[in-house]
């Protein structure tokens, strides 16, 4: 009940009406406008934000054993009403009110990606009972049931294949950018989604004991670990408490007026201090928001500037997430790329398998026509078959063209693939092996420079990933990271996470997808990618791109040393006005009144510094244009036509102006290895 009433009073409808009640109380003085003591409008900001005030403090102490900041104005709010200086009593619980109210909206964690976690358990699954489908809830599936799952559904539960082949996306437990082929006697996850070939599975593991719940229970987990950060008020308050009553009733004492350790106590309070971090961090986070990075966290910043470890997923963080064709390797002299690629293409245009998609759309971009498929058959797992212009066309494994009396010796071929971390296709015409394709993940552009200015700052950097070493050695490579960790499960990440940590390594983690969030969590700080990281990671982390410009990294570590620096320059400058306005309390130069108003000038200095942190450049530590080797074009839009030039190297929005009625627009974009940019001129 008490901490209901204390929520409500400190909320911030209430914290403004505390603030009104306090202005009218200020301009009743202003104007010389005398009240009698009990019609002091200064009572209702005494009431509204100093009851919840005092509750507190005396929760924290009698309740939690803590001798908080709150306790020290409790005793000065207290000490004011009691010589009637209700104006006093009533400033010092608004900065203190006001001072929360900042912190809470800093430190203010979402609950809503765990809820959508949870979302992502199945509720019912097509239960076999002696060869009839029955939906059922999951509840009443038990071990060693007979599932089915059809393509497009979830897996209810862990489960072992007994009947059929498929593809499963099991991007939500690995992180694996490329779906897994999966045959009779292969483990399936909870929550995987079945890409296309029914499949039936035995049922061996239930509820709490699903790879999904333990996913879910180990978000919740980390999530708990994560003690709240206490005000820096709150950390000193210990000594605080004790010396202000010391230097008071020594006050008192010496000059036996009343009002000089009242006075002590008024201006001891240490709201610019508590208003010091919260305004800054603020700041801050406003500044980095015009910049697309969203800060949830002010704790976060604080870690970013002293991190040494950086940890990087794969998936969706240094790559884009998107397979796209890599490869075309044709193994006949008289049969082109192009060829292979409109042989393969045709083959798999009927296909769902995302390795045919990427086929079919990379042929569309090369602007091949490509042919309608007769006699199309498709095995799950396996591969395609059709008949076209060319002739009986097999595009599929090894497994797959051996299983249909075709000779596959390019073991060389695919050994190289799989180093390069890449997905393939053998393409097989009238039973012969033509070529493979070769499918792969995207380096995204600003990986591996960016990678290198954490280098150059010494921060070391290790790439965690669900992708199979291969893979992952090859793109590490790729990008510059020399310790790679891979075919890792969410608990193997967040294994990693927490070794790191008790090295004495202040960890930061990046991330996008649901099989990160207990390793955002753990870590010191995290980073999740935006635009296309899941609803889970972007909740799980401290720190959101929502750009998914990695780049932006030493950007946020600069903000992060500045916002060190404002903070503690904000410590100096309230203690310094508190010291000197303690010596003038003694000394009789402030009374209560007068040393609230230099008490709260204290506090509004404090919060303009803070302010000018939110204007403060930082363009110099973003990644500014290269100026080699990045294309562009510029293309002209005339009334007369359309002319086209190309140019080299260009990268952001960067100018929008007007010459003589013609309006200039420079839009800088990526695309695949390289930067362009479009100027259109109206």
């Amino acid at each position: 009940m008490i901490d209901e009433i204390t929520d409500f009073l400190f909320g911030l409808k209430m914290t403004i009406l505390s603030g009104i009640f306090l202005l009218i109380a200020v301009i009743f003085m202003i104007f010389g406008i005398n009240t009698p003591v009990y019609l002091n409008p200064a009572w209702g900001t005494v009431i509204i934000s100093g009851i919840p005030m005092l509750l507190l403090a005396m929760t924290r102490l009698i309740r939690e054993k803590w001798i908080s900041s709150a306790l020290l104005i409790a005793i000065a709010m207290v000490a004011s009403l009691f010589i009637g200086e209700i104006f006093a009593a009533g400033e010092v619980a608004w900065i203190m009110a006001l001072g929360a109210l900042l912190e809470d909206w800093t430190v203010e964690r979402a609950k809503k990606g765990l809820r959508n976690l949870i979302n992502l358990t199945p509720q019912t699954g097509r239960k076999i009972v002696d060869g009839v489908e029955k939906i059922v809830p999951v509840d009443e599936i038990e071990i060693d049931d007979t599932l089915r799952i059809l393509p497009g559904e979830s897996v209810p539960v862990d489960g072992e294949i007994i009947k059929g082949t498929t593809s499963l996306d099991q991007s939500i437990m690995t992180g694996e950018s490329l779906p897994i082929d999966k045959e009779i006697g292969d483990e399936v996850f909870c929550g995987t989604m079945n890409m296309y070939g029914a499949i039936d599975i035995k049922a061996t593991s239930l509820g709490e004991n699903s790879s999904l719940q333990k996913l879910i229970d180990l978000v919740k987990a980390a999530d708990e670990k994560q003690a709240p950060t206490q005000r820096i008020a709150d950390k000193w308050a210990t000594w605080l408490v004790p010396v202000a009553l010391i230097i008071a009733i020594a006050a008192w004492l010496a000059t036996g007026n009343i009002e000089r350790g009242v006075t002590v106590l008024v201006v001891f309070c240490p709201c610019a201090l508590i208003l010091a971090t919260p305004t800054a961090i603020m700041a801050a986070i406003g500044q980095a928001t015009k910049y697309g990075v969203l800060i949830k966290s002010g704790e976060a910043l604080e870690i970013l500037g002293g991190l040494n470890t950086l940890v990087f997923d794969k998936t969706g963080t240094l790559t884009y997430g998107n397979l796209e064709v890599s490869d075309v390797i044709s193994l006949k002299d008289d049969l082109t790329e192009i060829d292979l690629l409109k042989i393969t293409a045709s083959c798999e245009k009927l296909s769902e398998h995302p390795l045919a998609k990427a086929v079919v759309n990379n042929a569309k971009e090369a602007e091949i026509d490509i042919e309608e498929p007769k006699d199309f058959k498709m095995y799950p797992g396996k591969g395609v078959t059709c008949m076209n212009s060319y002739g009986s066309v097999y595009a599929g494994n090894s497994k797959f063209l051996n299983e249909n009396d075709i000779d596959v010796d390019v073991d060389g071929h695919l050994d190289q693939l799989k180093n390069e971390g890449k997905a393939s296709i053998i393409v097989a015409l009238n039973g012969e092996v033509i070529g493979l394709i070769g499918l792969s993940d995207v380096i995204r552009e600003d990986s591996k420079s960016m990678i290198e200015n954490l280098h150059e700052l010494g921060t070391e950097t290790i790439l965690l990933t669900g992708d199979n070493t291969e893979t992952a050695n090859y793109f590490a490579s790729q990008v510059g990271i020399s310790k790679v960790h891979g075919n890792l499960l969410p608990q193997e990440k967040l294994d990693w996470i927490e070794k790191l940590k008790k090295e004495d390594k202040k960890v930061c983690m990046i991330g996008d997808g649901v099989n990160d969030a207990p390793a955002l969590k753990t870590a010191d700080v995290s980073v999740a990618m935006g635009s296309v990281g899941s609803d889970v990671a972007i909740e799980a982390a401290d720190i959101a791109l929502l750009g998914d410009d990695i780049g932006k990294i030493p950007y946020l570590k600069k903000l992060s040393n500045s916002t060190l620096f404002t903070i503690k320059a904000n410590i100096a400058i309230s203690m310094t006005i508190n010291a000197v306005a303690i010596i003038c309390s003694v000394l009789g130069l402030l009374n209560p009144v007068t040393g609230a108003i230099v008490h709260n000038a204290g506090s509004c200095l404090v919060v303009l510094n803070a302010a000018l942190l939110y204007d403060r450049r930082f363009d110099d530590s973003i990644k500014k244009i290269d100026s080699e080797n990045v294309e562009h074009n510029h293309y002209h839009y005339h009334n007369d036509g359309e002319h086209t030039h190309s140019h080299e190297n260009v990268e952001i929005l960067d100018e929008i102006q007007t010459d003589n009625g013609i309006k200039h627009m420079h839009i800088h974009k990526h695309a695949l290895n390289r930067e362009s940019c479009e100027a259109y001129h109206n």
